[in-house]
């Protein structure tokens, strides 16, 4: 097998659900060993979240769904109460050998831990402290939690998400969560570039919120540049016509055109 651009790079993953752990699974899928921490007894909160679940040779259910699944290959996986000061204590001998650390708990309580960056950096200045949160480390909500539909409904998804007329949808995925782990996966290999010059680490700061609101993209910008507020247009595009479903006999039919050349 074919080893990664990211061989002999460490990553202690700290994180839960999908933001975090698509982030450290892109970053093992590229060859970094991934150590996942997870809470003793129960685990990651998404290996509860099925059905369905991964089945046995047997044909039986596992404890492991899906979702788990989906974000949490290629990863080694060790069980740690960082709640407990021998917990906490085990990170911290794990940190000096490391090259990246992920977390994705509310601001404020890897220092409860006493696992804050300001703390591990002094332990190894190399690392590369990555931490996803709902709305960022400083900000006037960074207190606050979220779920990637919340992020879809206050970064301005779902007011473009639907029929005409109708009402704000969610779309079908977590994509406020794939986006903010795309985003720390920029970032931390941005790091590592960084770090190759000056010898040192950094804390990053991926915000779920501002990753969905910089993915409205195009429209963020028809809005800025048009002073108009973008609306549901169903399968339409707000620039481009025909770009749309169209219903037919048999099922339906996209077309997606953008030149008249074309």
């Amino acid at each position: 097998m074919e080893e990664g651009s990211l061989q002999g790079i460490r990553v202690i993953d700290l994180t839960r659900v999908l933001a975090g752990p698509w982030a450290s699974q892109l970053l093992a899928d590229y060859g970094a060993d991934v150590i996942k921490v997870e809470q003793p007894t129960r685990g990651d909160d998404t290996r509860s979240w099925g059905p369905p679940w991964l089945r046995d040779q047997t044909g039986r259910d596992t404890n492991d769904s899906a979702y788990y699944l989906a974000a949490n290959r290629n990863k080694r996986s060790i069980a740690v109460d960082l709640s407990r000061s021998e917990g906490a204590q085990l990170i911290k001998k794990l940190v000096v050998n490391a090259d990246v650390l992920m977390e994705n708990f509310r601001v404020g309580t890897m220092g409860r831990f006493g696992l804050a960056y300001s703390e591990l950096r002094s332990l190894n200045p190399a690392l590369i402290f990555c931490s996803v949160s709902a709305y960022g480390q400083d900000s006037s909500r960074s207190d606050q939690p979220g779920y990637d539909a919340i992020m879809q409904a206050s970064g301005g998804l779902m007011s473009i998400t639907g029929e005409s007329g109708g009402t704000p949808q969610k779309v079908g995925v977590a994509v406020s969560d794939i986006m903010a782990g795309m985003y720390a996966v920029t970032g931390i290999l941005s790091a590592l570039v960084s770090r190759g010059t000056t010898g040192t680490g950094q804390h990053i700061d991926v915000s779920l919120y501002d990753s969905q609101v910089a993915w409205l993209a195009n429209q963020n910008m028809n809005h800025l540049i048009g002073n108009e507020t973008p609306g549901r247009l169903g399968t339409s595009h707000p620039n481009l016509v025909p770009y749309q479903s169209f219903s037919t006999l048999d099922g339906h039919l996209v077309l997606a055109i953008g030149t008249d050349r074309q």
